[in-house]
């Protein structure tokens, strides 16, 4: 009885540590998302020369996309005329941090971390970019077609727009793995003794190795990595295999490395985990052997009995309020989308001899997570009566009448998604 209440302090502590910067975080992303112009990463990003690398390292790095989002909009960018070097570079460094993450980590490890972090996305990403340009050929870009350009044009600026994709699409896919990880965070402050790592010297090159071994085949978003770390850095890891887990955590994953390896080819995934690996390890022993450990120390508020910084407690609890809320109105909108997509899969299969009204041609779709997004962002417009996407064709069969093939271009781009116009058949 005991643990498990310790358990579910643990677990409203953490909560209460993050609750308030990362709903400062998801507003950032809502003002990112909305008033980023939605072909600048492509016109920035189109050669192979230094300027385009480092124009997708810094603007991937307060992107909020982990590893999973950030896919459809890597592997879009190339498709749509990025040059291979600049792909691979938003590819590091984009999942390795976001405005959210980076404020979090500065409420759970301190201002140190939260200045390392996205200084060490930038370089492996510079890194990975310039590698990949250097070693592999250059190649013919592709040019974006017409009706995707002016798609793409109209853009919605809106308080309404701004909030929706902040609290509502950036919550639900972030949602699942900020929940596993505050779950596990607190259960390893729980189990693991205080001091694990450096009574068992886990420590040092060896831990690094070990955190990398662990890491890099696992799926965990920057923000929901966080928790985790500060709680590990508790128990005795030190900082620099700590910043190790969270590059590397985020950054990759095994279908991260199944999709570059497909869209960009082997040698530029070869390329891009060496990157990844190379500079988490440089930047670890960086802070281990070079920085002032004092810099890296838990935070007082972590250390046991909670401690409040210069945010109030009644502003901290109804911030975890607040985001308590947020995720179960996402966990209920997913559940209704999912009975609804049961409901219109069994109608489909009923009357399977209909024929789509429209199929539509949708780059970026790389998982089930991209296949349900889109399935259910579409299936929000009023006139789609349903709607099935292929990830393996990358395309969408809509069913539906009146259907305007602009408005569901744009709902496509809104999505994150590549629209590649109407499927003739």
């Amino acid at each position: 009885m005991e643990y498990l209440l310790n358990y579910f302090t643990a677990l409203l502590e953490l909560t209460k540590d993050m609750a308030p910067y990362l709903l400062l975080g998801f507003l950032f992303a809502g003002l990112l998302k909305v008033f980023l112009p939605p072909n600048l990463l492509t016109k920035y990003l189109g050669k192979s020369n230094f300027s385009s690398v480092l124009n997708a390292s810094l603007l991937g790095v307060p992107l909020p996309l982990c590893s999973c989002g950030v896919l459809p909009a890597g592997i879009s960018l190339y498709k749509n005329g990025a040059s291979k070097g600049s792909s691979v570079s938003f590819l590091i460094s984009t999942p390795q941090t976001g405005v959210d993450s980076i404020l979090v980590t500065w409420s759970m490890l301190g201002l140190p971390f939260a200045i390392v972090r996205p200084i060490a996305a930038l370089f492996t990403g510079l890194a990975g970019g310039l590698l990949t340009n250097k070693l592999e050929k250059k190649e013919v870009q592709q040019e974006v077609p017409q009706e995707v350009k002016e798609t793409s044009k109209k853009r919605k600026y809106s308080v309404k727009t701004v909030f929706e994709y902040a609290f509502v699409e950036m919550v639900a896919d972030i949602a699942k793995w900020l929940v596993i990880g505050l779950l596990i965070a607190a259960f390893i402050s729980v189990i693991i003794p205080d001091n694990f790592f450096h009574d068992f010297q886990i420590n040092g090159i060896l831990g690094m190795l070990i955190i990398l071994v662990v890491s890099i085949p696992l799926y965990i978003c920057a923000t929901s990595s966080v928790p985790i770390a500060a709680v590990l850095l508790l128990k005795g890891l030190s900082p620099g295999a700590l910043l190790v887990f969270l590059m590397a955590g985020p950054a990759t994953n095994a279908a991260t490395m199944a999709v570059v390896g497909n869209n960009l080819g082997k040698k530029t995934l070869l390329i891009y985990l060496f990157s990844l690996i190379a500079g988490s390890l440089i930047f670890g022993l960086l802070i281990d052997y070079f920085l002032p450990i004092s810099w890296f120390l838990p935070l007082a508020g972590m250390s046991g009995e909670h401690v409040h910084g210069f945010l109030p407690e009644w502003f901290e609890n109804t911030s975890a309020l607040i985001l308590v809320l947020l995720l179960m109105y996402s966990f209920w909108k997913q559940f209704k989308n999912w009975q609804r997509s049961k409901v219109a899969e069994v109608s489909t299969a009923q009357f399977s001899v209909n024929l789509p009204s429209m199929v539509i041609g949708v780059d970026g779709m790389t998982c089930e997570h991209c296949k349900a997004k889109v399935e259910n962002g579409l299936r929000t417009m009023e006139p789609i009566s349903n709607a099935v996407a292929d990830t393996e064709k990358n395309q969408v069969s809509i069913y539906g009448s009146n259907l305007d093939i602009k408005l569901i271009g744009e709902k496509v781009v809104d999505l994150g998604y590549t629209f590649k116009g109407e499927i003739k058949h």
